[in-house]
């Protein structure tokens, strides 16, 4: 998101979150649709192709050799005593992750709680990315 917003704006009123906290199950999922009530009350707003798409959160890389490459690439950060990620995250916290990665490959090891967003090799990207961003930047961690 180099250049890029990403912004909810009709959900910004509070007013809105309070009515729907009130409003049924059934209603919010409604025909066994995620969004079934938002959609519902789109439809003469909307084209039914983005009206009725299946929801996508992010793309992700679902590519073995992507695993492996994100894994050796965390594994060398971790091996570098310098890697500033190292200042805030523990080592073995991040050698687990990695360790769990192969997991992944071979039994599809448990998706993280946070997993509808990043799964693991997302989130070895993610903790990539930090490491560059520190680095580049020369971040001084105190």
């Amino acid at each position: 998101m180099y250049s890029g917003l990403e912004v909810r704006v009709p959900y910004c009123d509070y007013r809105i979150a309070e009515y729907l906290y009130t409003v049924p199950w059934e209603y919010k999922d409604y025909n066994g649709v995620e969004k079934g009530l938002l959609r519902v009350a789109m439809k003469d707003l909307l084209p039914d192709e983005v009206l009725w798409r299946k929801k996508s959160p992010y793309p992700k890389t679902h590519n073995p050799e992507y695993l492996k490459n994100v894994s050796k690439i965390m594994t060398d950060i971790i091996n570098e005593q310098s890697s500033p990620i190292l200042k805030i995250l523990k080592k073995d916290a991040l050698e687990d992750i990695v360790i769990n990665s192969e997991k992944y490959i071979v039994e599809k090891a448990k998706t993280p709680w946070y997993g509808q967003l990043m799964t693991i090799p997302q989130t070895i990207a993610y903790f990539i990315q930090v490491n560059y961003w520190l680095e580049k930047y020369k971040i001084n961690i105190v």
